[in-house]
């Protein structure tokens, strides 16, 4: 499924659910938990599907004898749940509307409950009495009806995308403004290459739906060993109770073990967090300004490297003392949970990097400690609800180059979703990682990870090939000058001279000259749409050839398809070996930098600045000047800003003047 289908699938469910909305019977505050509970169950039911035949044969293979187990049980053991026939989605769908549904849905959602003990009293189950109102009985009959609609043969992931636009869209429609949102499934994705986790106990302290963990889980999950079971334990806290639920729900709908509270984090430390974690992850909530000082001051997990104080004392009659900021109490919680060889990975809001007063005197002992090992800085419009720029932290305890820390800038590298927002691709997440792997040294990762992308474009390759080779059986006519006309034509066929190259030929221009091979597969693509208007304008010499174009057409369109992602795994294969030529990290002006602590541009002179932009610098194209000069031109374009702007301040106030006095 590409990004404008599940974009236009997304629309499309929600629009019919807002609209349904309408017309129920409950509070638009109360409708983000039925429908929920609805896509809970489509999800399960879709996952469960992907295992039922493994389960049922396991269970009659080993029925009646001392072997024997329960079908539940197995299920639970394979799938991570057991979805009994009356919890089936497609069941509840089908039921006549003699059937009181409200009552069956919730029996649904009890069945799902008893076999699986991490969901209890977590699932949806009265509200649905509600659902229906007197002037439209069959709401909730719609409603299923409507997210039948999501497909069931897409990857996981897919649903996963649509159960976070619901939980976006109605569970923190009214957290958005207190600096608490959804992050990005690609983030995370990020934030997880870098972590590069194997197994353990993660933490995640401001855990929302539980996101971070199921990316974890993914990630491990596609590089273990072979037949190697997961051995992942996730922690989680969660201050809202309906979010906790939501959370809980994900894990199980994912096969994570793990457990979630309800808890504020801080007042209260229910895992016992100080260095006891293999890794750490969270996007918690920004700039909160309320936290009691009082709270916080005596737990060494937030005062080992300082408590943000206010740079005057309240007087006696003001309310109690608060933190001027909690971004460093985050920033404490994550670097103190780690044990001796753990790692972390937060999303801090960009001010955070360069505060200063006792927020700087914390990030100066942080930094001085070695456990910072990289800072990164993310595009903008990465989050669906807020434009707010953020920052990556990276911590890691068995961090070897104490002095050091390793920069990157990220905003010019993104991939548009729409007019609003962006997201990484997969590839740029990959991208982005393997420079983290240069850095460690691990330059058999950027090996790997460039044939994987010549990978991508032979097996397309082959795919064009047989295109070029259908392609071969039709032709069109031209003037003899390459033009289409009405007089004398010739014949030409439609087959591009590409088809005789041989395969050991385009390996080689793979390998030896990228650039070349992708000025190659763009005049490909010319010679195809070439073809393409020739046998449309062969309709003019021939009649009855509608058959014969529409066929035409879609060889067209799908060969156009086919060189357009040659086009782009070559571009990513040039995007890396452009920058890394020797398999090897290097700094790369504007994008990444390895800082030392002390020495000329160093992190000291750098006054602690953890922002990524202070170091890598920028990249001064077809203007030639040196870095020193384009920083001074900009210091004096910014003079004259300011001497225009208090031009048009002194115009501003004779323009005033002068429409007092026409009115006086």
């Amino acid at each position: 499924m590409t990004n404008e289908q599940l974009k236009d699938l997304k629309e499309k469910l929600w629009a019919g659910a807002d609209q349904l909305r309408a017309n129920s019977g409950l509070k638009s505050t109360e409708y983000a938990e039925p429908i929920l509970g609805l896509i809970f169950l489509r999800f399960a039911e879709c996952k469960y599907n992907k295992f039922a035949e493994e389960i049922t044969n396991e269970y009659n293979k080993i029925k009646g004898t001392r072997m024997g187990r329960s079908i539940s049980e197995i299920a639970i053991e394979k799938c991570g749940f057991y979805l009994p026939d009356e919890a089936r989605y497609d069941y509840l769908l089908n039921l006549p509307e003699s059937e009181n549904l409200s009552q069956k849905v919730k029996e649904a959602m009890d069945c799902v409950e008893k076999y699986t003990a991490e969901l209890e009293d977590t699932l949806p189950k009265d509200i649905y009495y509600s659902v229906n109102s007197e002037d439209d009985p069959l709401v909730l009959a719609k409603l299923l009806k409507l997210f039948k609609d999501i497909p069931g043969d897409v990857e996981l992931d897919i649903f996963g995308e649509i159960y976070e636009y619901f939980l976006g869209k109605f569970a923190l429609a009214e957290g958005q403004g207190g600096g608490e949102f959804f992050t990005p499934s690609t983030v995370v994705r990020y934030m997880v290459e870098v972590l590069a986790p194997t197994e353990g106990k993660i933490l995640d302290p401001a855990c929302g739906s539980g996101g971070m963990f199921v990316q974890t889980a993914h990630y491990i999950e596609r590089h273990k060993e072979k037949g190697k079971q997961m051995n992942l334990r996730a922690f989680g806290v969660e201050k809202t109770a309906a979010t906790v639920k939501l959370a809980k729900m994900n894990l199980v709908l994912n096969n994570v073990r793990g457990t979630i509270t309800h808890a504020n984090s801080y007042a209260r430390d229910p895992y016992n967090s100080f260095g006891a974690f293999d890794y750490v992850m969270a996007n918690p909530p920004f700039n909160v300004d309320d936290v009691e000082t009082e709270i916080v001051k005596d737990q060494p997990r937030f005062n080992t490297y300082g408590i943000p104080q206010n740079k005057t004392k309240k007087s006696k009659k003001d309310a109690k003392e608060t933190v001027p900021n909690a971004n460093y109490l985050w920033i404490n919680q994550f670097a103190t949970a780690l044990n001796k060889n753990g790692r972390a990975a937060l999303v801090m809001a960009n001010s955070a990097s360069d505060a200063g007063n006792s927020e700087k005197e914390i990030r100066q002992r942080l930094i001085e400690s070695g456990v910072i090992k990289q800072m990164v800085t993310l595009p903008s419009n990465m989050f669906t609800s807020v434009t707010l720029p953020a920052t990556l932290w990276f911590f890691d305890n068995a961090k070897t180059k104490k002095d050091e820390i390793l920069f990157i800038d990220a905003r010019n590298i993104f991939t548009q979703i729409d007019r609003a927002h962006r997201k990484f691709s997969d590839e740029q997440i990959k991208n982005l990682g393997i420079i983290t792997r240069l850095y460690e040294g691990k330059t058999e990762e950027f090996t790997a990870l460039l044939k994987e992308y010549k990978t991508e474009v032979l097996s397309r390759l082959s795919k064009l090939l047989e295109v070029i080779n259908d392609l071969s059986k039709y032709s069109f006519y031209f003037d003899g000058n390459g033009k289409e006309s009405f007089k004398e034509p010739q014949l030409r066929s439609c087959a591009p001279k590409f088809i005789k190259m041989d395969s050991d030929l385009l390996k080689d221009l793979i390998s030896e000259n990228v650039s070349a091979f992708k000025a190659m597969v763009k005049e490909q693509d010319q010679e195809i749409m070439f073809a393409s208007i020739g046998l449309h304008f062969e309709q003019y010499y021939s009649k009855n050839q509608d058959k014969k174009i529409k066929e035409f057409d879609e060889l067209i369109e799908k060969g156009r398809g086919i060189a357009q992602e040659i086009i782009y795994f070559l571009d990513n294969i040039l995007w890396l070996t452009e920058r890394f030529p020797e398999g090897k990290y290097v700094d790369v002006i504007g994008l990444c930098k390895v800082a030392k602590l002390e020495g000329e541009d160093g992190i000291i002179d750098q006054d602690y600045s953890l922002n990524p932009g202070r170091y890598v610098g920028v990249v001064i194209e077809d203007d030639d000047m040196t870095e020193e000069e384009f920083k001074a031109e900009m210091l004096t374009l910014n003079a004259e800003l300011e001497s225009l702007n208090s031009e048009a301040h002194e115009l501003e106030k004779k323009i005033a003047e002068n429409l007092k006095g026409l009115f006086k």
